[in-house]
């Protein structure tokens, strides 16, 4: 299926995700975007469309990656849980079994597992960064290690925008010798022919889409620790400084290993990533039946310590889970969002990987990924 600005196809059956893509551009100010559904092994939906850089008017084609923002979570949420297959990392360790001086100021009986469902007390540092700094990778372990929780681990959650990925991202560096970014990319995207990076090659550079920040003024923090979270200790303006150039296009940024939001990738990689969580894609499946049943047991829900209002989010371990503000396919999806409208997810039930990238970042009403999401569950005839 092929038109003036929709291109890429759909199988039979799955029309209507093709008609609520192409309502994105017509009615909901899409710029350049791109859907992928993999069905039981199948793509049955690859759809592109639009600008990917508005600057040149470069258009977007099927290898267009955009950064992905916190989908980078999914990712390494999968990184960890291929870890515990093979035995070397247990969610129920201490994390200073394999991280010893992350134990400092009340930190030495946190398990892993809390590092990945919000429950660490860690969602920001006290120490401001320079940008250099949160670039170099040691100078935020150094200042992770130093941090006392915010409030008594295992008790409460609040949503770590960014350190996330430096939390797990460690003990897989401490794993496996390798940061998680190249351990993703030699385990998994090149095995997989991903056009998916954390720590985007010089020669990608070019292919990248232009992110454009949200309509309309930015609003307020809720919160200064909510206001440190996401800017890194103002580190950079997110998602876009006072002119509304968002951070993220920031070549030494994309460029730099960022593994809680840093993530560039096509919305067809993504999907074949998922689609090989829970089935066969060219060798076996990646993740178990038990470690899906482990991911998707809610691990957080209800009022956060810092941010917004409870809106129905419910966390998983290292996954956001099928939600009342991001409903996905059923209670057996996992996945992640990404900031300003990005979705990812896979579902062992109906063996579906799903993912829908911009770079029109949407604002607090944005309904672009549900409804398409929705568009595929219709298909299936859920």
């Amino acid at each position: 299926m092929t038109d003036t600005q929709i291109h890429g196809h759909v199988d039979d059956g799955f029309g209507p995700v093709a008609d609520v893509f192409r309502d994105n551009f017509a009615q909901r100010r899409e710029v350049g975007a791109a859907v992928a559904v993999y069905l039981r092994g199948r793509k049955v939906v690859d759809l592109y469309g639009g600008t990917a850089d508005p600057r040149s008017g470069r258009p977007w084609t099927a290898q267009t990656p955009t950064v992905v923002f916190s989908c980078t979570k999914g990712i390494m949420a999968i990184c960890t849980y291929l870890l515990v297959q093979q035995g070397r990392l247990d969610l129920a360790a201490p994390v200073t079994r394999y991280w010893p001086e992350f134990g400092q100021n009340g930190k030495a009986e946190i398990p892993v597992r809390w590092l990945l469902t919000h429950q660490s007390g860690l969602p920001a540092l006290d120490k401001p960064f320079t940008r250099e700094e949160v670039l170099a990778w040691e100078p935020v372990i150094q200042a992770i290690e130093a941090q006392a929780p915010l409030w008594k681990p295992g008790t409460a959650h609040s949503y770590h925008p960014i350190t996330f990925g430096w939390l797990i991202g460690e003990v897989i560096r401490r794993i496996t010798g390798e940061l998680p970014g190249t351990w993703f990319a030699r385990t998994l995207a090149e095995p997989l022919g991903l056009r998916t990076w954390i720590g985007l090659p010089a020669t990608e550079r070019d292919t990248v889409a232009w992110m454009l920040a949200p309509p309309g003024e930015p609003g307020p923090a809720t919160d200064p620790v909510s206001d440190r979270a996401v800017t890194m200790g103002g580190a950079f303006a997110f998602p876009a400084d006072p002119e509304g150039r968002v951070s993220f296009n920031d070549p030494a940024i994309q460029a730099a290993q960022i593994p809680g939001a840093g993530a560039v990738s096509t919305a067809e990689s993504l999907a074949r990533l998922y689609a090989a969580c829970v089935g066969e894609m060219g060798g076996p499946r990646l993740l178990t039946t038990a470690s899906i049943d482990d991911a998707i047991t809610v691990r957080a829900a209800g009022q956060q310590v810092y941010g917004y209002p409870d809106a129905g989010h419910r966390w998983g371990t290292g996954f956001l889970l099928h939600s009342p503000p991001r409903p996905m396919l059923g209670e057996r999806s996992f996945g992640h969002d990404g900031a300003g409208g990005h979705l990812a997810f896979g579902d062992d039930t109906h063996q579906v990987g799903f993912a829908y990238v911009v770079n029109q970042m949407g604002d607090g009403e944005d309904e672009r990924a549900n409804l398409l999401s929705a568009a595929v569950r219709d298909c299936l005839g859920g």
